[in-house]
């Protein structure tokens, strides 16, 4: 049985796609008569990947304030051990596009999903972030706070033509046709992954990059087979060629910009470094500095 969708004109529903449709809008009904307080998120994407008359082309997404309900979630060890306590957290806690409209969380990409998580751990626990950063030239560790509210998105050109990218190889001088990732094709290439290690019976092989790029690319030179992305792939993407298209990918991929300008109280080196996400980032610990003995304790 299906349904032509409202939300996505010309296209029909299976029977899960309508039952998660309307638990949906359902939570948004709810939400809207409690009056429960929510804010409006601004995409990394700017709904530029998402097909016309997608509901994330509204480039936003409503997210509600974390209760005791999404606490359970995130403490939670069978969904810890599954891996899967982020996805769930943040499903409980996204009630629409910011227009009215439900969402489909497996739609998101993933620099979309990111800024989605950031915003949870702010409207969760504050945009206080304590970490602590290793230099990258003497390895001494220095502790920061990082202010989460403040993270810019990175700057990139998607360009007119929604998720659909070419890249042509310096090596090869091949054409890449291409796509960023959403969160379903991230669950496909985890499953990919996990029948290649059952078939090969490997465990010294992860396979990740593998899967990932016949995810990633569309066609090769206009041919957009299986086959034909499988082959390139697995016996023609020489590695100069492949680590050129992966930085391309990288530098037009809209997320946040989880970096931050680090200076080093030991050596001097300056620079940006990666913000680490730890455990601590959605159970936040309080730091104080100790005057007494010019250490630093945490107070969890």
């Amino acid at each position: 049985m299906t349904k032509i969708s409202e939300d996505y004109p010309g296209k029909e529903l299976s029977i899960d796609e309508l039952k998660t449709k309307l638990v949906a809008e359902t939570k948004i009904v709810k939400l809207a008569e409690s009056k429960f307080p929510t804010e409006i998120i601004d995409l990394p994407s700017a709904g530029k990947l998402y097909e016309a008359g997608h509901p994330l082309t509204s480039g936003k997404v409503e997210m509600k304030y974390m209760t005791a309900k999404e606490e359970d979630i995130l403490t939670s060890q069978n969904l810890i051990q599954k891996g899967v306590v982020i996805d769930m957290l943040l499903r409980s806690l996204i009630v629409s596009n910011g227009e009215g409209s439900p969402v489909n969380y497996d739609d998101l990409v993933i620099g979309d999903k990111n800024a989605i998580m950031i915003a949870a751990r702010v409207l969760g626990y504050g945009a206080e972030y304590p970490i602590e950063v290793s230099c990258p030239k003497c390895q001494n560790k220095v502790k920061e706070v990082v202010d989460l509210a403040s993270l810019d998105n990175k700057e990139v050109d998607l360009g007119e033509n929604g998720n659909n990218f070419e890249f042509v190889l310096p090596l090869s001088k091949k054409l890449i046709s291409f796509k960023i990732l959403s969160h379903s094709d991230e669950k496909l290439i985890e499953g990919e992954v996990k029948r290649m290690k059952k078939r090969t019976k490997s465990t010294q092989i992860s396979y990740d990059l593998t899967s990932r790029l016949k995810t990633i690319i569309t066609a090769i030179d206009g041919e957009d087979t299986k086959q034909a992305v499988d082959n390139f792939v697995e016996n023609e993407f020489v590695s100069r060629d492949s680590l050129a298209f992966r930085k391309h990918l990288e530098s037009i991929s809209p997320d946040v910009d989880m970096t931050i300008f680090f200076e080093c109280d030991s050596c001097a080196h300056e620079g940006d470094v990666a913000i680490p996400m730890t455990v601590d980032f959605f159970w936040p610990r309080v730091w104080i500095p100790s005057y007494s003995t010019q250490a630093n304790i945490w107070i969890t």
